[in-house]
């Protein structure tokens, strides 16, 4: 029997087996097709700070002590795989475009100071000497040195790759219901028919977690966005820059030698995947405002992916209502940067009872709280 069974094979149920193998459990994790997850969509923003907001200060947490794990992370997957990452440095700028924006950047900047976040508050001017592809219209900017970038779907397949050179077995197969006898969680049913059984079941179906049968309720919804993939892009850009619109959230991520991706919509659309011309248009647009260079790219890819919301926007991490049952969803936005922590923590968990300080407060219990 294995100790452990992870349902879910994209970034956060691999780096759970990763770890857990590397902690000498027995893991296999069980998902049909990992690229349907949010990481085949994800930017791959590691931005903590860009990402900061009023009543979050707890995901905030969560979130910069997973950043702070980010470099030995990355060394170590890459020197165990041999997979390049991609990690970029530059930083990330937040740009404006009219009066209403500036004012936005104005009060985030004020609770970037409040908290004592690495954030500066540039000019135009001094916007364009850091990224000289900007348009000249942008009126403000906020510079945040310690928000970076990786390459998403490289980290998920490193960490594949990672997890079986440390024991773990992955099984591409879909998964049917979450098997329970005595009011417990002891295995996963496989769509073949076939029943792997383990002393505990981790939930990382993302997006599909709540869907699960067996599973018992969760506040975990699909959240849909359509992203953009553009080539041609070399030296466009140095680092990410997020930008408002005149009220309209738009980001451009530069990845590798000559890409970059442009995202993304936010839309409450349960599971809608239909890439609309609406969404596509909207994000273009938005993205030649802000750099016009953009209008040269060649348009490569457009898809649209799952994020798993949560009420409060943050994880849903450790032990659930329904005991051998382990919670590791509800990412968010923040899939790819909570990566590390994720993982260490649930393995954390499993391996030695009990979940380490900074991913603790983040069980379904704090919704009850609330009520």
């Amino acid at each position: 029997m294995n100790d452990v069974v992870v349902a879910g094979g994209g970034l956060i149920g691999m780096s759970v087996a990763w770890r857990c193998a590397k902690k000498g459990l027995r893991v296999t994790v069980v998902d049909a097709d990992p690229t349907q997850g949010a990481g085949q969509a994800a930017a791959g923003m590691l931005a903590p700070v860009a990402e900061a907001t009023y009543g979050e200060e707890r995901l905030l947490g969560l979130a910069r002590a997973s950043l702070k794990r980010y470099p030995a992370f990355v060394a170590e997957l890459q020197q165990a795989t041999g997979v390049d990452v991609a990690l970029r440095t530059a930083g990330t700028l937040q740009v404006g475009f009219d009066a209403d924006d500036t004012r936005v950047l104005d009060d985030l900047h004020a609770f970037h100071l409040e908290l004592g976040l690495p954030a500066e508050r540039l000019t135009p001017t001094q916007a364009r000497r850091v990224e000289p592809s900007l348009t000249t219209r942008v009126r403000g900017a906020v510079r945040i040195p310690s928000d970076h970038s990786v390459d998403a779907r490289a980290v998920r397949d490193a960490l594949t790759v990672a997890a079986r050179q440390a024991g773990a077995t992955v099984l591409t197969t879909g998964v049917e219901a979450l098997v329970t006898a005595d009011g417990r969680a002891t295995g996963l049913r496989l769509a073949d028919g076939t029943t792997i059984a383990a002393g505990t079941v981790v939930l990382a179906l993302g997006a599909w977690s709540a869907s699960l049968p067996g599973v018992p309720p969760l506040p975990v919804r699909p959240v849909k966005g359509q992203i953009l993939r553009l080539r041609r892009a070399a030296g466009l850009l140095d680092g990410t820059v997020r930008a408002l619109v005149r009220g309209r959230a738009v980001y451009l991520v530069p990845l590798r030698d000559d890409q970059l991706i442009i995202g993304a919509t936010v839309e409450e659309q349960g599971f809608d995947r239909s890439v609309t011309a609406g969404g596509v248009y909207e994000l273009l647009r938005d993205a030649i405002e802000v750099v016009p260079g953009v209008t040269e790219c060649e348009l490569t890819e457009t898809l649209v992916r799952f994020r798993p919301g949560t009420p409060d926007n943050a994880p849903l991490l450790g032990d659930s209502d329904l005991p051998g049952l382990v919670l590791a969803t509800g990412h968010y936005r923040n899939g790819v940067l909570l990566a590390p922590v994720t993982g260490e923590a649930i393995a954390e968990l499993i391996a030695d009872g009990a979940l380490p300080e900074a991913a603790r407060g983040f069980g379904t219990d704090r919704f009850r709280e609330r009520s």
